[in-house]
């Protein structure tokens, strides 16, 4: 079990009563080390955004309530390690997360949905008011759960692709990939990005391997 961003230990004792170890990352040093005075907590100082979770055995569980400054950033790095996690469970801003779980063609769905539903089979638990926090945040939190599909995609160039289509959501695919030969693999030029299935920008990406990286 490993949780991301302790803080004052809010989730990570109660954990602690029923699973022991726990490993946690903190990047703040004086919270760390009031952790490192807990019997059953493995403490990993450091930013979690560039943290190697390689460093944890397959089938890590990975738990946090993540910043939200940072959330979005930090799916696309933990994604990465989608191979070696059993499962996580996050608790993020409400928006953050109705954009993690969205259906093609709906507001929401972005580059975070398609690199997220990708990799894992998502679902939003429940919503946590504002009020459950002192002093309460000015936006609603939700809980969502992530387990990683049986079988993981292995193109390269998908976050690319991702990266290049949806900063021109608002283009067709035509303009906004004008690199890939969308008619080829029977995808209608004339849609706009967010239009496309997960498994529409697998195809994209597996066929573009050799694409250059834009600047």
């Amino acid at each position: 079990m490993v949780e991301i961003g302790p803080g004052e230990g809010a989730l990570t004792f109660p954990l602690l009563q029923r699973i022991d170890p726990i490993h946690v990352i903190e990047v703040d040093r004086d919270l760390a080390e009031r952790m490192r005075s807990h019997k059953g907590i493995t403490v990993h100082e450091g930013d979690a955004l560039e943290f190697d979770f390689a460093v944890f055995p397959p089938g890590m569980r990975l738990v946090g309530n993540l910043p939200y400054n940072i959330s979005t950033p930090l799916l696309f790095h933990v994604a990465a390690f989608a191979p070696r996690v059993r499962d996580m469970h996050f608790m993020l801003q409400r928006e953050v997360v109705e954009r993690m779980v969205a259906a093609p063609s709906t507001p929401e769905y972005g580059r975070l949905s398609v690199a997220l539903q990708a990799r894992f089979a998502m679902q939003k638990l429940f919503t946590v008011a504002a009020g459950a926090f002192r002093p309460p945040p000015k936006v609603e939190s939700a809980v969502v759960r992530l387990v990683p599909l049986e079988e993981q995609p292995d193109v390269p160039g998908l976050d690319e692709i991702l990266r290049r289509a949806f900063s021109a959501r608002r283009k067709t695919l035509r303009n906004a990939l004008p690199q890939v030969d969308l008619a080829a693999l029977g995808i209608d030029a004339g849609l706009r990005p967010e239009n496309l299935t997960p498994a529409d920008y697998l195809r994209i990406a597996d066929s573009t391997r050799r694409l250059p990286k834009s600047d």
